[in-house]
Order: C-alpha cells, then sequence, then structure tokens
C-alpha cells in the first residue's frame, strides 16, 4: 500500500450525491464469461421435464414471487425488472395470445428459474435478496426481447375497439405478430452464425 493512502482516503470528501435525497447514481458492471456461464447452467438445470403438468405450478410461484418481492420494497432496479416478470407470466396466461409450442416452453423454462428454491442469494437477505433475480430477468428480458415486444404490440392492437370485438381481426394480428417473431428471433440466430459460426446467441442460455 502506498504510504500516506490510508490517510489521503481519509480526507476525501463523500460524494456531492451522498448526502442529496432523491439522487440517482447510475451503476453499471459486467458479467463475465464465467458469470454468464453460472446463469446459463442454472437455467439449463431447471429446464425440462413434464411443462403440462408444472405449468399452473410455475405460473402460480412466479407471481407469488413478484408480490413478496414488491412487498419487500426492493431497490428501484429490481422493481423495475419484476415488471418484466410479470409480463412474462402475462404473455402465458394470455388467453388471446395463445402462445403454444417451443414459444411457449421457452418462456416456462425462464420462470422456472425464478422459482427454483436454490438461490444464488437468499430472497430474505435484505436489500440485495432479490439481485441474482434481477439480473438473471435482464438476461431473459434479451433473449426473449421478440417475443416481449410481439406481446406488447398485440395488447396495443387489442385496446382498438373495433379490433377486439372482431375476433378474425384480433386473430390475424395475433398470428401476423407470431409469425414476425419467429422470423425476428431467426434472422438474430443467422446474424450470429455469420458473426461467430454458431446459431446460439451470445448469452446461449437457450
Amino acid at each position: 500500500m502506498p504510504p500516506g493512502w490510508r490517510a489521503s482516503r481519509a480526507c476525501r470528501s463523500p460524494p456531492r450525491w451522498w448526502n442529496e435525497p432523491g439522487a440517482l447514481v447510475k451503476v453499471t458492471f459486467e458479467l463475465s464469461p464465467r458469470d454468464i456461464k453460472y446463469f446459463r447452467e442454472r437455467l439449463q438445470r431447471v429446464q425440462g421435464g413434464d411443462r403440462a403438468s408444472e405449468e399452473a405450478t410455475v405460473i402460480r410461484l412466479s407471481r407469488e414471487l413478484v408480490e413478496e418481492a414488491l412487498a419487500s420494497e426492493p431497490p428501484e432496479f429490481v422493481r423495475v425488472r419484476l415488471t418484466t416478470l410479470e409480463k412474462l407470466v402475462e404473455i402465458l396466461c394470455d388467453a388471446e395470445w395463445r402462445l403454444e409450442g417451443r414459444d411457449r416452453v421457452r418462456i416456462l423454462d425462464a420462470l422456472a428459474y425464478f422459482v427454483d428454491p436454490d438461490d444464488m442469494i437468499s430472497d430474505r437477505t435484505p436489500g440485495i435478496g432479490y439481485l441474482d433475480d434481477a439480473i438473471m430477468i435482464e438476461l431473459v428480458a434479451q433473449e426473449l426481447k421478440h417475443d416481449i415486444k410481439a406481446y406488447e404490440d398485440f395488447c396495443e392492437i387489442r385496446k382498438k375497439r373495433a379490433i377486439a370485438k372482431d375476433g378474425d381481426k384480433l386473430t390475424a394480428a395475433r398470428d401476423s405478430l407470431q409469425s414476425r417473431m419467429r422470423r425476428r428471433r431467426h434472422r438474430d440466430r443467422q446474424g450470429q452464425r455469420d458473426r461467430s459460426g454458431s446459431t446460439r446467441s451470445p448469452l446461449r442460455l437457450w
């Protein structure tokens, strides 16, 4: 340790925002390949199984997790990401969106991670208990960005009364958006293949 280091640290003034109520502070960090590998392995560990019989349980526990997390008054960055988790549950439960097949399994696999009892950080740890969940939500949101966008667009279209009352038009809109979702996902995989020779995303959660 350089001579005088401790003294110089002690003489430094705290940052300006330290005593400013309501000040916003942006904190960024990077996930190393090892970090990504950890989250990928955790997600892959809960994938598979009989999704038909487990689906109701996964959805129920996901809802309970969101309710419990919000009730704990988590930090803002956690609360914002919990809305994404809520959105994934909505996507599965919306009868008019009618997500099926592999598209549905992808989201169920993602939700299964959040109801896994073996958390890296206990959810009951004050302040940071949902930190690992928030990180995984962010990773999952990137992987499912086209799925989320398609559903959000569907909800906007459904708000129009003329379409909402016309089942055929709503079905056509849904089919079109889900097809677009799959095309965009395929395009991303092709772009990744051109860049790295693999069709899997850098996160490779699926």
